[in-house]
């Protein structure tokens, strides 16, 4: 098994959750019919299932979870099967960095789950970033891209990792040079583009057409809600009730994503820690951003640890402990204040939630039904010249 080492703050804020779990006391078992949560929840019409525990203030967001819809393309930006061929030669090309070793596909490995399965990323020079790589697998679907949501497409977000200095750390004029360098890529940008023109507009609209063919396939959850009543076992259909009600996680993980676009305060701010991270504040400057981070889809969630932005989460059920204690997030007592302004306010969707052991191992067992059997997807076996 793989061991993986965390920052003493993450150490610490994992042994300070299991020590919250132990002295707070068993909470009441509550009993399920779960033949008749079966009945709803496959009955093929969502206005059967039981209401779901929404806040008043996430109601205007607020989708019930079922399908991802068909994926939706720029109208600037048409998909073919020419245009995806491309964008995944390049998306793989380490050529794109200035060390020539670097490619989109190094943090966005298919083979796990579309991320890197480290803590945080590394690049150039086997320099460490900041946060947690954080899966393409069904951003098409994303309005913001990035934890802290500073990309508003994937072709815009295909720009960042290429220019930061910490990752492929290369100058966008300078890479584009170094394509159009490689005569065998023209026939290419021909068929997708219905000319040879090789620039940086091309390029990123390339790849983010094939970062849109990254989608889940029908889950057995899917399968599920459309009538297949055996698709799921027991504990899944009880963690999907509890999903949409006790545990509350529909607040901000609903719709066909099970993310709702937004950002919000988690508690995983770590203010005045050495991995204090402000998130989108640090983008919009606003001070009722401070600590907010875009929320994650969780479809494919058993593949994409370890979890959060900083990912100092290794397991799924280190996160469900931190939700069922309502996230605390308390200041450390080394701050000796003069940040006052930008003290992070926790969103009030968070709560306790008294989650017993039997209904946190049927929520963790549900986040199994929406994950899918990974797909092979063989790279491109070599590279234009």
């Amino acid at each position: 098994m793989k061991k993986i080492r965390l920052p003493l703050v993450a150490v610490c804020m994992l042994a300070g959750i299991v020590a919250l779990s132990s002295f707070e006391g068993k909470p009441k078992e509550t009993k399920y019919n779960v033949k008749k949560l079966r009945a709803a929840y496959s009955s093929g019409n969502s206005a059967q299932w039981p209401a779901p525990n929404i806040d008043e203030s996430a109601k205007a967001t607020y989708q019930e979870i079922g399908h991802l819809p068909p994926v939706p393309y720029p109208a600037d930006n048409p998909a073919s099967p020419e245009k995806v061929n491309l964008g995944k030669i390049l998306f793989f090309d380490p050529r794109l960095s200035s060390s020539g070793q670097i490619a989109c596909a190094s943090c966005h490995d298919p083979q796990l789950g579309w991320g890197d399965g480290k803590r945080v990323a590394f690049g150039h020079d086997r320099k460490l970033g900041e946060r947690n790589a954080m899966t393409i697998l069904n951003a098409a679907y994303y309005n913001r891209l990035f934890w802290d949501g500073r990309a508003s497409s994937l072709e815009d977000q295909a720009r960042g990792p290429v220019q930061d200095k910490v990752e492929m750390h290369e100058n966008l004029d300078v890479m584009e040079q170094r394509v159009k360098s490689f005569t065998g890529y023209k026939p290419l940008f021909q068929k997708a583009f219905g000319d040879d023109k090789i620039d940086n507009d091309h390029i990123f609209k390339a790849i983010g057409t094939f970062e849109r063919t990254v989608t889940s396939p029908p889950s057995r959850f899917d399968l599920f809600i459309d009538g297949k009543q055996d698709a799921l076992t027991d504990d899944e259909v009880l963690g999907l009730h509890l999903f949409r009600t006790k545990a509350r996680c529909v607040n901000c993980h609903n719709g066909g994503l099970f993310a709702d676009n937004q950002f919000h305060n988690d508690g995983q701010t770590l203010f005045a820690s050495p991995n204090e991270d402000l998130g989108l504040y640090n983008v919009t400057k606003i001070t009722a951003d401070v600590g907010k981070f875009k929320t994650p889809s969780l479809r494919e969630v058993v593949f994409t640890g370890p979890w959060m932005h900083h990912g100092n989460f290794p397991t799924l059920k280190d996160v469900v402990f931190l939700y069922n204690l309502g996230n605390p997030a308390p200041i450390p007592k080394s701050y000796k204040g003069g940040r006052d302004s930008l003290l992070p306010k926790t969103s009030p969707l968070l709560r306790k939630l008294d989650l017993t052991d039997r209904e946190i191992n049927a929520l963790i067992a549900f986040l199994g039904s929406i994950t899918t059997t990974p797909r092979r997807l063989n790279p491109p076996q070599d590279f234009p010249k």
